[in-house]
């Protein structure tokens, strides 16, 4: 396989190590429609940073109180300023009392540096 950008559109000039992150938040029932108010500032502060290449939140199909962030970050250092920054522990106080209980995390450094085409199910 080839490579994709970061954006997922083409093919990458380089392969690198990226953090590649996957968080399931069981959140209370009673949260569950103003939780992403509450994570506004958390996901816009680290999509501003310079080695986020993306931070996307989805709620699970099976589980309404269930939400799903897949991020990932470029490089150790990237990864590194994400955990120590001002609205990353901003963002853990906010979600914190809504949660029902502790996240779920798959966290691993893989090889490439963004999202590759399928190559079980092409199109076109």
């Amino acid at each position: 396989m080839v490579p994709a950008d970061a954006a997922g559109t083409g093919p990458s000039d380089r392969v690198v190590g990226m953090y590649f992150i996957v968080v399931k938040f069981p959140v209370k029932p009673e949260y569950t429609e103003t939780f992403m108010e509450r994570v506004a500032q958390f996901t816009e502060g680290t999509r501003a940073e310079p080695g986020n290449l993306w931070f996307d939140w989805s709620r699970s199909v099976e589980d309404p109180n269930e939400f799903v962030l897949v991020e990932a970050f470029l490089d150790d250092d990237a990864a590194g300023a994400h955990v120590s920054s001002d609205h990353f522990k901003a963002g853990l106080d906010a979600i914190r009392p809504v949660l029902a209980a502790t996240p779920k995390i798959v966290s691993r450094k893989v090889d490439g540096s963004g999202w590759d085409s399928m190559g079980e199910l092409q199109i076109g």
